[in-house]
């Protein structure tokens, strides 16, 4: 019985994906649920299991190669003997896709001869005895010579991350470089190194889109086809910078601070957290406030702080850390990404006093932040005093947002701040 390994769609947008490696060699053995390959989304790398057992006969996409959604990339024979009929099969179906003119054609749900393996994000895999291994942690095993099956892990549900092979091989773990999280408030603008110059811009050569680059451009050609509009305000950040010094000890960030007053404030405003659909509005039970993240190489991933209104904001803050982590080794789960209602992007960490974003796809709404700064300004006493305060600007679809919407929505979140910030803690 020979069986095909498809390429799996790793989200609702994806169109194709890119072979980054197989774990597998023709000839291998394969369990069933064992990894074979590991597939690059726009936003993830993530594992592909087979769902048969036996072995890996053929590749034929390889690592490196991209490949659209239900396309074979390679086959699973149950027996050796059936290897060559697998061969065979692999070398007609390259002539016939050589002579055949190439036509497109819609996107239809494919039989998939493997399954994904983000993570480790549910009980039966910890259950069925496998060990679940991040890329990133399965190529440091092979370089350090590490036994993965000897390791716990300390990633979500149990999956061995990067760390854990590194602190295994006595080697330091690598530092998480969260640099690139938003910070609201900073009394200068952070000098950041400048990014590496790409060998085509010194050679004047087309640079291809990476698979998150090309993800933006589809999401943000979506996003201008909304009719948007912007509405900014300013608010003074004095108490809610004092907040800041006195925790940031305990772990907790500005991002956490930030997220937890919105997601606060959009108790009082569901309509803000809610999303245009053809039927009408889509109100939002959860609140989960996505935070815009730049990537090394290119793009943007906004992670996700789900139920944020709901945790306390060292719990908060410790999430975040990790999902940016997680985000810039690319082993965010789906639901991590793409299920903000609510997005945040901060600009103010370079010193940008105000922007407007653009909504993102399934979203009513996006808050740009800038940065906090000490400002002159006339005190209720007729006196002149000095105050930090911050721009922040917020782009609603008009479908649904009207203006006094959202208006109030950034009143009530200056009144948090400027007044209460303490009540964040609680």
């Amino acid at each position: 019985m020979i069986h095909e390994v498809f390429m799996p769609a790793l989200s609702s947008t994806m169109t194709e994906g890119k072979i980054v490696s197989w774990v597998k060699s023709p000839g291998d053995q394969v369990e069933k649920g064992e990894t074979v390959l590991v597939v690059e989304s726009d936003k993830a790398d993530m594992d592909v299991e087979s769902f048969y057992g036996g072995y890996l006969a053929v590749i034929a996409v390889p690592a490196g190669e991209m490949a659209p959604v239900g396309s074979t990339l390679g086959y699973v024979t149950e027996t050796e003997a059936d290897i060559p009929l697998a061969q065979e099969k692999a070398k007609s179906l390259n002539a016939t896709t050589a002579e055949a003119p190439a036509t497109p054609t819609a996107q239809t749900p494919v039989p998939v001869a493997a399954s994904l393996n983000g993570g480790g994000n549910s009980a039966t895999t910890q259950a069925s005895g496998r060990t679940v291994v991040s890329p990133r942690a399965r190529k440091l095993a092979k370089q350090f010579k590490v036994d993965l099956k000897s390791l716990i892990g300390s990633g979500p549900h149990g999956r061995i991350i990067a760390a854990d092979v590194e602190k295994a091989s006595g080697q330091v773990p690598s530092a998480n470089v969260t640099s690139a999280a938003p910070i609201a408030t900073a009394p200068a603008p952070q000098q950041a190194p400048p990014p590496p110059v790409p060998a085509a811009a010194l050679t004047g050569e087309i640079a291809p889109f990476n698979a998150l680059q090309k993800a933006v451009v589809t999401n943000m050609t979506a996003s201008l086809a909304v009719p948007t509009f912007h509405v900014g305000y300013t608010i003074t950040t004095d108490a809610l910078d004092a907040l800041y010094k006195q925790l940031k000890g305990k772990g907790v960030t500005m991002t956490g601070l930030l997220a937890k007053a919105i997601a606060v404030t959009l108790r009082q405003h569901p309509l803000v957290n809610a999303s245009y659909s053809d039927q009408g509005i889509q109100y939002r039970a959860p609140i989960n406030v996505a935070v815009a993240v730049a990537m090394p190489g290119g793009g943007l991933i906004t992670p996700v702080l789900q139920n944020a209104d709901q945790l306390d904001i060292y719990s908060l803050s410790r999430t975040w850390k990790d999902l940016v982590s997680r985000a810039r080794s690319k082993q965010l789960q789906p639901d991590e990404y793409n299920s903000g209602t609510f997005t945040l992007s901060n600009l103010g960490m370079f010193g940008v006093d105000s922007f407007d974003a653009i909504l993102p796809t399934g979203q009513g709404s996006i808050l740009a932040v800038g940065a906090s700064r000490a400002q002159t300004v006339a005190t209720e006493d007729g006196l002149f005093g000095i105050k930090r305060q911050m721009r922040v600007n917020i782009t609603c679809d008009h479908r649904i947002i009207y203006g006094a919407d959202a208006a109030a929505f950034l009143r009530d979140l200056a009144q948090l701040i400027e007044t209460n910030p303490q009540s964040l803690t609680m």
